[in-house]
Parts: C-alpha cells; structure tokens; sequence
C-alpha cells in the first residue's frame, strides 16, 4: 500500500466536511485517473456524511468513440455507487480546441449542477496541474492573477487534489482496480499543455534539478495570496469612487498594481465585454495618468472610450 489512498481521502474529507448533511455535490468525471480517484474517494467519504455525490461526464463528440467512454464512466461509477449523468455538447471552436472545448464542458457542468441543485462541483485537477497552468502563464506574460493558478475553492467549484500528484491519482486507481482512462489528446503535442507537460517540464527537471512542479504549485499558492490582497485593496478604493469619472492625480498617488485593477474595473463598469480587456488596453488607459503628453481618447472594446479632461479620466459607455 502507498500513501496514495489516506491522502486523497483526506484531501477529499477535508472538503466535504465544509457542506451539510442532504447536500448534493457533483464531481466531473473524464475516466482519467484524477477524476476517477476524486469520484470513488467522494463515494467513500461522502456516505459518512449523508451527502449524495453525482457524476457529470462530458461527451464532447470529437473522437469517435467519445460515446462509449462516456459510457465506461456511467459504468465504473455505478460500481462504487454513485448515478452519473451524460452530457452531450457540440463544440463551436472559436478560440481554439482547448478553450472552447473548456468552455463547452462548464457550461454543460454548470446546466446538471442547476438541474440536480448540486452546492458544489469538485473537479480532478492535482499538483501537476497547477505546475502546468503556472508555466504557461509565465510564457504568455501574465500577471499576478493568471500566475496565481487554479483556486481550491472558487465558487461552486471545488479542487480538493491540488496537493496531489498525478502518479498519486494513478496509484490510488491501481490500489482500488479502477481501470482509468489515458485521453489520446493527452498525448497531442499540438495542445500547449501537453508540449509543457511532455516536454518542458521534464527539461526543466533535468537541467535546473528535480522538484520544479512542487516550486510552480507553491509559487501559484503564494502569488494567490498577494493576488488577493491586491484585489482586495483595489475594491476598497473603487467602493469610494465613480468609476466613470476619476480623479487623475487620486489614481497617481496609489502603486500601479491597484490602479490598473481599478481601471480594469472601470472599463468593464463602462461596458467592456466579460474577457475582453487585455493588458494593452489597460496600459493604454493608464498612460493618461502617469504618462500623460496630451493623448487624445481611446476606444476599447464594446465601444468604451475613455479620455482625459481637465484633470479627470473619463469613462463613456457606447451610444448607438
């Protein structure tokens, strides 16, 4: 026996104990081995707590035996007790496989956890996870947010294995003869995420040492923290202010990470598409500030513009 099974049960209990006796919980379930652990560790310690756990297993139709994998889930969680629902999606790419194919599969998750009223989702994602997701926000240039990685506990959703390994998660399923799932896009190096999880990572072990993955999961635990802080901090400030119509030399005096989370906020307050406002655009805006020569007004997305009059930082809503 290894350490493997006490772990994420106890992982798993700790966050089960956060919910009320008659709660109904979800957990996503891909056939892989991190979700397959999740679920059957849900089995075993939701019982004790009179808690009903459901499996969702999303078919996203883009391989052709995607039906019956989904399936070989229905099937291996009806083994350890728990009902799973199959839910089919149609994926309309527009912002390439992986994202959509994410964005598809929360929206499905979130339509069962509505129908069944599920209080929480838990979902498989483990230490390795973590590493990846930190690694590529470093390449694309994020900020502090981004590099913060996944959230234990982020609204309804919870991830109770992101102190756990991906050999753990597969060392449990052995442990219980769960016969899990290896994704073929696992092993697609035209995904980002597999070339970081094939080839990066394992590079960067053997050139700069052994223990890189657990040096990106804390250092996402601890930019967590300061991420938090900071937001925090910021929406103080915006309780006080009116977002479309701000004091220029009041934005100067506070440190650039508050003021560009405060400008964030103001755009969105203006109009701004959800996801729309990227780093650029911000740094746009808060050059009328600390870099202002007599800029004339900038357009943002969803027709936000936003100029500098007398002092102050405008913000007007589009009007058609």
């Amino acid at each position: 026996m290894t350490t493997a099974v006490p772990a994420i049960r106890n992982a798993v209990r700790t966050w089960l104990e956060k919910f009320e006796a008659g709660d109904t919980v979800l957990v996503a379930v891909s056939g892989g081995a991190d979700s397959l652990a999740l679920a059957y560790a849900l089995s075993v310690e939701a019982e004790k707590l009179a808690i009903t756990v459901i499996g969702v297993t999303v078919d996203h139709q883009l391989q052709a035996a995607s039906s019956s994998q989904a399936q070989k889930v229905v099937d291996q969680l009806a083994k350890f007790g728990l009902t799973c629902v199959v839910k089919k999606v149609t994926v309309d790419i527009k912002e390439g496989l992986e994202a959509s194919a994410r964005k598809a599969r929360y929206q499905a998750i979130e339509e069962v956890a509505k129908v069944e009223n599920a209080v929480a989702v838990f979902l498989g994602h483990t230490k390795d996870d973590q590493a990846e997701t930190v690694l590529l926000g470093l390449a694309r240039g994020s900020g502090t947010r981004s590099l913060s990685g996944m959230a234990h506990h982020n609204g309804k959703y919870v991830r109770p294995l992101l102190e756990i390994t991906r050999i753990q998660s597969e060392e449990f399923c052995t442990e219980m003869g769960l016969d899990y799932w290896n994704d073929p896009h696992n092993q697609d190096s035209q995904f980002a995420r597999v070339r970081v999880r094939n080839e990066a990572l394992p590079v960067l072990e053997k050139t700069i040492g052994p223990g890189i993955s657990d040096a990106l999961a804390r250092s996402a635990h601890l930019l967590r923290d300061d991420a938090d802080a900071l937001d925090h901090w910021a929406q103080q400030e915006v309780i006080h202010l009116e977002l479309h119509d701000l004091d220029c030399s009041h934005l100067e005096s506070l440190p650039r990470a508050i003021r560009t989370r405060i400008l964030r906020s103001a755009i969105y307050a203006a109009g701004a598409p959800s996801g729309s406002v990227s780093a650029d655009h911000v740094s746009a805006v808060e050059a009328l500030i600390s870099g202002w020569n007599g800029q004339g007004a900038l357009n943002l997305p969803g027709g936000v513009k936003v100029e500098r009059i007398s002092g102050r930082l405008s913000l007007s809503p589009h009007r058609p």
